[in-house]
C-alpha cells in the first residue's frame, strides 16, 4: 500500500482533487445553518509523497468511501516555504469553516525561524491523531549500509551532506542531534518535497536524508535505498536489524505530530463537527491499517487539548533548536 500511496501522490502533483458530491455556498458560512453545506477546500502544505500528503489522502478517503462529508473535498498541494504557503493560505480563511489542513513538525518549527504572520496556536484546533517516527537512510549502492558503517564514514570526511522537508523542521533536529552524537557536522539541505529530496540521495547530492517509513518503505524493500537508524520507541518488526536512537544512545528525539486544523476564528459548529467525524475515522479499519501500514502510532487530543499539546512542543522545539545553535 504504501508504494501505491507514493505513487498515486506522485501522480496528482500540481492536480486538484475533486470527491463527493455538489457544494454549496461562497461566503464561508453555513447555507441555511446546517455544517457541512459547502464544498471543503483541503490544503496539503507539502508536496506529493511525503507523509503529510499521505495522510491527508488517507483521511479523504475514509470520509469518501464512508459518506462521512456531504459536499465536495477539494484536495491540492500548496508547497513551500517548509509549509509557510499552504498553512498561510489557510490562516487567510479566517473565520470561515471550509478550509483545514493537516499538520506536521513544520506547523510548530516554521514559525520559530521565519516570519509566518501565524502561530500554531492562532489555528483552530480538531486534533492531533498520530505520532510519526523517522528514518536515516543512505542510497541503497552506496558505501554505508548500516549505521556504524555510516557514523565512521560521516567522522572520516568530517561534514557530510543530508536532508530533510522543511528547514528548520523535526528532520533537521533528527539530522543534527544524530551528528551531534557521533561527532561529525553537517550541511543540512531542505527540500519541499519527498520526490526532491530521494532522487538528490540517489544521484549523490546529498549522503543521507531523513523520512517517515510510510514513504519510504517501498525504496527499502526495493533496495533503492538502506535504512540506518529508526527514531521511534522500539525497533520495526519489518527492519528489524535497524536499531533505534535509543539504543544508539540518543534521547528524546522528537516524533512527527500528525493533526488537524481548521483556520483561525472557525465556527465552533464547524469545528465540533470535524472533532466528532474524526472521532468516527479513527475508529475505522481503513485507519487502523493506515496506522499499521506507515507504522505510526496513535496518539490522540482533541480540540483545545491539542491546542495545548502545540503550545508545549514549539516550546521544546524552541529550546531544542537554540541549544543545536538553528535559533
Amino acid at each position: 500500500m504504501n508504494r501505491k500511496w507514493t505513487a498515486a501522490a506522485a501522480a496528482v502533483s500540481g492536480m486538484v482533487l475533486t470527491l463527493s458530491a455538489c457544494g454549496g455556498g461562497a461566503d464561508g458560512t453555513s447555507a441555511g445553518g446546517d455544517y457541512p453545506s459547502e464544498d471543503m477546500d483541503w490544503t496539503i502544505a507539502f508536496g506529493p509523497g511525503g507523509g503529510n500528503d499521505i495522510m491527508a489522502r488517507t483521511m479523504v478517503d475514509i470520509l469518501q468511501k464512508n459518506d462521512l462529508y456531504p459536499e465536495n473535498i477539494v484536495v491540492e498541494n500548496k508547497e513551500g516555504g517548509s509549509g509557510a504557503t499552504g498553512w498561510g493560505y489557510l490562516f487567510g480563511q479566517s473565520g470561515t469553516g471550509y478550509g483545514i489542513s493537516t499538520t506536521s513538525g513544520s506547523f510548530i518549527t516554521t514559525p520559530l525561524q521565519a516570519d509566518t504572520g501565524w502561530e500554531p496556536t492562532d489555528f483552530t484546533p480538531v486534533g492531533l491523531m498520530a505520532a510519526d517516527y523517522a528514518l536515516l537512510m543512505t542510497a541503497g549502492d552506496g558505501e554505508w549500509s548500516t549505521y556504524d558503517e555510516w557514523v565512521e564514514y560521516a567522522k572520516s570526511k568530517g561534514t557530510v551532506a543530508v536532508g530533510g522537508i522543511g528547514t528548520v523542521n523535526v528532520d533537521y533536529i533528527v539530522q543534527q542531534m544524530v551528528a551531534d552524537a557521533n561527532g561529525y557536522k553537517i550541511d543540512y539541505v531542505p527540500y519541499n518535497e519527498e520526490g526532491q529530496m530521494q532522487t538528490s540521495l540517489l544521484s549523490g547530492a546529498i549522503d543521507a536524508m531523513i523520512s517517515n517509513p510510510g514513504s519510504i518503505m517501498g525504496q527499502i524493500e526495493g533496495g533503492q535505498m538502506n535504512a540506518l537508524l529508526f527514531t521511534g520507541p522500539e525497533r520495526l518488526d519489518a527492519l528489524a536489524d535497524v536499531p533505534t536512537a535509543e539504543e544508539e544512545g540518543i534521547s528524546d528525539i522528537p516524533s512527527m505530530p500528525r493533526g488537524l486544523i481548521l483556520p483561525p476564528d472557525a465556527p465552533e459548529e464547524a469545528q465540533q463537527w470535524w472533532i466528532d467525524t474524526m472521532k468516527e475515522v479513527v475508529t475505522t479499519p481503513e485507519w487502523q491499517d493506515y496506522l499499521d501500514e506507515n507504522y505510526l502510532l496513535k496518539d490522540e487530543k482533541w480540540g483545545e487539548d491539542f491546542t495545548a499539546y502545540l503550545d508545549d512542543t514549539q516550546s521544546s522545539f524552541e529550546e531544542q533548536l537554540t541549544e543545536l545553535g538553528a535559533l
